[in-house]
């Protein structure tokens, strides 16, 4: 319920008008119908849908974050995204949210001298204002920006994809009832090929039709936007983040067998990006990292 209200809380940004629901909408599968996410600014990809998220090893078209409370940091402090700082955060957790945020993660810290906005970011004033920070202070301010994270991580591990006629297709088929008109011919006919000659299956399997790798297809990058390396950026990143499955943040140190056999530098990576689920695929054009098509 906290990681609810927070994903839709505006003033977690710099602006004051960007939540994460802004581009993560409900009624939209949990993306926004554009080809480049608008948050504070414009950013250089397509927004992801975040319904079946739970199930996924790596987040981000690139990777770049390995747990969904990490993943909701990245946005937060992101300068195009959301454009906050995590002591803004942490002051609104104790300006709005504080019987809600103690009976889950404990004591807040006192913010007694923590200025109103101060992180590690782009912002030039905010981040002399972190450096001021005592190492104390910093501590306290991230722990509460962590836990932000891992409610709204909470809230969003229960956002799933609802039956649709393939699932009903595959149960009256593998249940031997009948399939007459659950399917269009046009669409038996595309199955076939999707699980016979044309091999989508190799990427798109599994109950939520991914495989959750990444894989440079050929799609061509969008003209006008900054050199994009794919998972050949994001894999050293992950390895990098502060908030990794080993970071003193994580909950998980001890099982982190994505990081441990994690592939970097391999130029197959290069402008390789997640293979997206294909479950209400038909709702969320237009498609590719960067909305190419």
């Amino acid at each position: 319920d906290l990681g609810g209200r927070l994903f839709s809380d505006t003033r977690l940004s710099s602006t004051g008008r960007v939540a994460c629901s802004t581009c993560h909408q409900a009624d939209r599968g949990f993306q926004d119908g554009i080809a480049l996410a608008r948050g504070v600014g414009t950013a250089a990809r397509r927004t992801m849908p975040i319904a079946g998220v739970a199930r996924s090893p790596f987040l981000f078209w690139d990777g770049r974050k390995d747990s969904l409370w990490a993943q909701a940091l990245g946005p937060l402090e992101n300068p195009v995204e959301h454009g906050g700082t995590r002591a803004q955060y942490a002051h609104i957790v104790a300006d709005s949210y504080a019987r809600e945020y103690q009976q889950i993660f404990g004591a807040l810290p006192d913010l007694t001298g923590v200025p109103r906005s101060a992180g590690p970011v782009e912002d030039r004033d905010a981040a002399s204002a972190w450096q001021s920070l005592s190492p104390a202070q910093r501590d306290d301010v991230t722990r509460v920006f962590v836990n932000i994270g891992k409610a709204i991580a909470a809230y969003e591990r229960r956002i799933e994809f609802g039956p649709s006629r393939f699932d009903r297709y595959v149960a009256a088929l593998t249940g031997g009832q009948p399939v007459d008109g659950v399917l269009t011919d046009d669409e038996i006919a595309g199955l076939r090929l999707f699980i016979g000659k044309a091999n989508c299956t190799q990427c798109h399997n599994g109950p939520l039709l991914t495989s959750n790798e990444f894989h440079n297809t050929g799609v061509p990058p969008r003209p006008g936007l900054p050199l994009d390396r794919g998972r050949l950026a994001g894999a050293t990143a992950v390895l990098n983040d502060e908030f990794n499955c080993r970071s003193r943040w994580s909950d998980a140190r001890e099982r982190c067998a994505e990081l441990e056999f994690i592939v970097t530098g391999d130029h197959v990576l290069d402008r390789a990006y997640k293979v997206p689920s294909l479950r209400t695929v038909a709702e969320r054009a237009p498609y590719m990292s960067a909305g190419q098509f």
